[in-house]
């Protein structure tokens, strides 16, 4: 075997590494069984936070929702400062934008108590299959 072949065996190698599977298959999945159980916030139309249930039906929140969940998916494989990096560059950053009165959700109504999770409706069947269960 030459080094051209050595070389030539790592390439194939190197690509049939898979990509890890994400935890949660889908951002519905990661909003309704962790992300609306994380933040326990007074929401309602007089609160300074503003949430709706039906998050998936205001397109600025479902992107911004995306991207905090692709990347809490990589960040988790992090187990040093992972999550830390994810709080505070991320979700931080992010929830204060959808959380505020002048942010997608300003002019719901949704309302919880002190120390509730988020209200949370679920959205139509398919508009978030599970990724996980997707053909490569």
């Amino acid at each position: 075997m030459t080094d051209t072949d050595m070389w030539e065996a790592d390439e194939v190698e190197d690509d049939e590494v898979a990509e890890p599977e994400t935890y949660f298959g889908s951002v519905d999945e990661f909003v309704r069984d962790f992300l609306v159980t994380q933040y326990r916030r007074e929401i309602s139309p007089m609160s300074q936070f503003r949430w709706d249930a039906r998050w998936w039906l205001h397109p600025e929140a479902v992107s911004r929702l995306e991207a905090l969940w692709r990347a809490w998916e990589h960040l988790r494989n992090d187990p040093a400062t992972g999550m830390s990096v994810w709080w505070r560059d991320h979700a931080d950053h992010h929830m204060g934008v959808l959380l505020s009165a002048d942010g997608p959700f300003g002019k719901t109504s949704d309302t919880t108590e002190p120390g509730a999770p988020l209200p949370y409706a679920p959205p139509p069947p398919a508009l978030y299959p599970d990724v996980r269960a997707l053909p490569n």
